[in-house]
């Protein structure tokens, strides 16, 4: 590890969900890792999550149980506090490793002019057993041309910096799927950096939004955030009407194709180098 850890701030947020709260919130806090700011925002849950959390209290920075306007204004409440050089999140079902923490640390160490970096996907069945893992290697013009891959959100650190220059917040006008929102901002500023390993677990239960109510969420986001864009290479924007109004056809993978956009997703990644033991990028 680097003489100097870097101080990471971790929210996790969560509302009615104490059959895996506490499995997460110990997931964070077991790695002991000695510069965490970890804050624990419940939205006045019904169930014994307020009390999951208080036991834990004298552990966690900070931690509130009130309502909210959604889970995106709860994240915000949770960054709004944060000091920390590195920042991320994990939802009150999903899981960090024990090896999460420090790997992050390192990476963004060894490798200073990585801005923001995600690991490896993995998923969790509700009793924390292993189900899947998947690399997926995604940038803005994907999502445009019908390839929804997944950024695993709970995988997903950044720099404070980063955030700061993105805005500083997430959109509390979405329900769901507002960390592509996020995503979408960060890859105007920054290079996203896939890291060779796994990082978190996606827990999958009942609670999670059905893959269609997801769909017709990213519709939306791609909508704005790419209407909105003003730089030169989002003057593909135009075809996002094909994409809203008839789906991801062949025509608008063709254009993305035709115009480099499709290129992107396979760097940077960044590999251990054992003989050196230390993280190096993949050229």
């Amino acid at each position: 590890m680097p003489p100097s850890l870097p101080k990471i701030s971790i929210v996790t947020i969560s509302y009615n969900q104490e059959e895996f709260l506490e499995q997460t919130m110990r997931s964070v806090l077991d790695q002991n890792y000695p510069n965490l700011e970890y804050m624990v925002i419940d939205g006045a849950s019904k169930d014994c999550s307020p009390q999951i959390i208080e036991r834990y209290a004298d552990r966690l920075s900070w931690h509130v149980s009130e309502p909210d306007k959604g889970p995106a204004d709860a994240i915000n409440k949770g960054f709004a506090r944060a000091t920390g050089e590195i920042m991320g999140w994990i939802n009150s079902s999903d899981i960090h490793y024990s090896w999460t923490l420090s790997t992050v640390a390192q990476v963004f160490a060894d490798v200073p002019e990585a801005q923001w970096i995600t690991g490896v996907a993995s998923h969790l069945d509700e009793g924390m057993a292993p189900q899947s893992i998947a690399k997926a290697y995604m940038n803005k013009y994907d999502y445009l041309s019908g390839r929804y891959g997944n950024i695993q959100q709970e995988s997903t650190f950044w720099r404070r910096s980063l955030w700061d220059e993105a805005g500083g917040q997430l959109d509390v006008s979405l329900r769901h799927v507002f960390e592509l929102s996020l995503w979408l901002r960060f890859m105007r500023l920054a290079p996203l950096y896939h890291v060779n390993t796994v990082l978190a677990g996606y827990r999958l239960h009942g609670d999670r939004i059905e893959p269609s109510a997801r769909d017709t969420a990213r519709h939306s986001v791609l909508v704005k955030e790419f209407r909105d864009s003003q730089s030169a290479r989002d003057r593909f924007r135009g075809n996002i009407v094909r994409l809203t109004d008839n789906g991801p056809g062949r025509a608008l993978r063709s254009t993305a194709k035709r115009l480099g956009l499709m290129k992107w997703n396979r760097k940077p990644v960044i590999l251990r180098d054992f003989d050196n033991h230390r993280w190096m990028i993949q050229k």
